[in-house]
């Protein structure tokens, strides 16, 4: 068994340092930063998984309502995490370039501006959210529009405990320290899955037990995050003191790449809204069986999510260096090993698909129509998602934010929302239609990127 595992090493070691060393990081370091990242995302999408299927025990009108208000809730918590990564960005510039006094000012700036953002739109959706769920859901059916009530303000209220743990999880992923991050991730989201567990499979409270558990959850994540860069952390040095004091230079610099990778984030998501208005048209089987396949297309994607949150990490802090020869090779071999990841997970679970529906326990009529949905993604992310969404985090992590951001929101309006409104509604295709202009967006998406890398403007922005 040794000898095996032993020629196993030396075979993959020449193939290790091809692909995954260079001057400014070796394959040691690299799998350092990846495999943390690869159980956070492992954890997080099975729970998520998992809690779908839970609430799904509460009916098809609590499945619809959840899956309506999360993408709300995507839509705002990723203008947090979007501000989080301009400082992740910086931050893993700075470490690449040694100054260890500027990550630890960056960090504490960059969790001072997403707590500010955090509480500012949590108010703001708390208080209109009667004519927010109208604009979007007004013609959803009641029972639904009464889940989705519950769930949106109880989820606006977890937004500042969820924005401060992403805060610093994303400045210790620049610099490199994922296993912290793996460490906390598992804390919220295994008392999450525990809480829904108890409140929903066995006090049946539905969408008021999936509530209590996300907000309970998310005050032990954030507790826990805190109490580890103030107590335990010895890179970043986070105090309160220094946190309670704006720094305009800094900020500047953490916004540069956050805001507008924010607006990205929220006309992007936007568009996934104005997306699900059309199947509440469709009515409430086609929006189970699209939160459903949402489920299945994100087990698909637990490694490439790894890799692409890996990237801005690692693209960071070669560009820090002014390496731009590893960063270049890194993106490459990060794309070419996020296809293989994809393969590998469809090998898994397209064969599991009649088990795994069950766990949903949808209606007859929609089970075809799910593994049709995800058979499509199944064939086309090895080829299309690794362009559309690494190479864009690598750009990014450049500091070529305005360019990818712009490429994004065009995209994505022009194609899934305009195409799939066309496809769906339009041409009558349905479900089947919108899910396919998503597929279409990925591919227009990931040529527009892969343009952009061949030239050399994506790496020309001096940033510290």
């Amino acid at each position: 068994m040794n000898n095996t595992i032993g020629m196993m090493k030396s075979k993959a070691k020449p193939l290790l340092n091809k692909y995954f060393s260079g001057e400014s990081i070796d394959y040691r370091e690299m799998i350092a930063i990846i495999i943390p990242l690869f159980v956070d995302q492992a954890f997080l999408v099975l729970m998520s998984f998992l809690n779908t299927a839970m609430i799904s025990s509460a009916g098809a009108a609590a499945v619809s309502a959840v899956s309506m208000v999360d993408s709300l809730n995507i839509f705002l918590v990723n203008v947090f995490i979007a501000v989080a990564t301009g400082g992740t960005v910086i931050v893993a510039q700075y470490k690449g370039s040694g100054n260890m006094g500027m990550v630890s000012k960056t960090a504490t700036q960059a969790i001072t501006a997403v707590t500010l953002f955090s509480v500012l739109i949590s108010s703001l959706v708390i208080i209109f959210h009667t004519p927010t769920l109208n604009i979007l859901f007004g013609k959803a059916e009641a029972d639904v529009f009464h889940n989705a009530r519950i769930y949106l303000i109880g989820s606006c209220i977890s937004y500042p405990f969820i924005a401060i743990f992403q805060a610093v999880s994303g400045s210790l992923r620049g610099v490199g320290e994922t296993k912290p991050c793996l460490k906390l991730s598992l804390i919220m989201n295994v008392t999450n899955t525990i809480l829904n567990v108890l409140f929903i499979t066995i006090f049946h409270m539905g969408v008021e037990g999936l509530v209590m558990s996300i907000i309970l959850a998310r005050v032990i994540g954030m507790a826990a995050s805190m109490i580890y860069i103030i107590k335990y952390n010895e890179t970043i040095h986070f105090r309160i003191k220094e946190a309670l004091k704006i720094d305009i230079s800094i900020l500047k610099k953490v916004m540069f790449i956050g805001l507008p990778f924010a607006a990205e984030q929220l006309f992007f998501n936007g568009g996934k809204l104005l997306t699900q208005t059309f199947i509440v048209q469709l009515g409430t089987m086609a929006m189970t069986a699209y939160a459903i396949s949402n489920s299945f297309a994100l087990l698909f994607q637990i490694g490439p999510n790894a890799l692409s949150i890996a990237s801005v990490t690692v693209v960071g802090q070669c560009i820090g260096q002014r390496n731009t020869t590893d960063a270049r090779k890194f993106t490459k071999s990060l794309i070419g090993f996020s296809s293989i990841l994809f393969v590998i997970a469809a090998v898994i679970v397209v064969p599991l698909y009649p088990l795994l529906i069950k766990m949903f326990s949808p209606p007859e009529e929609i089970v075809g129509t799910i593994f049709m949905m995800t058979l499509i993604v199944a064939i086309a992310q090895p080829f299309l998602w690794s362009l559309s969404f690494i190479m864009p985090s690598a750009l990014r992590a450049a500091g070529d934010s305005n360019f990818t951001s712009v490429a994004s929101l065009l995209s994505m309006w022009l194609l899934r929302v305009v195409l799939g409104y066309i496809l769906g509604i339009t041409l009558e295709f349905g479900i089947i239609g919108v899910w396919a202009a998503m597929v279409i967006e990925w591919a227009v998406r990931g040529l527009i990127f892969t343009g952009r890398f061949k030239g050399e403007k994506w790496y020309s922005h001096k940033l510290v």
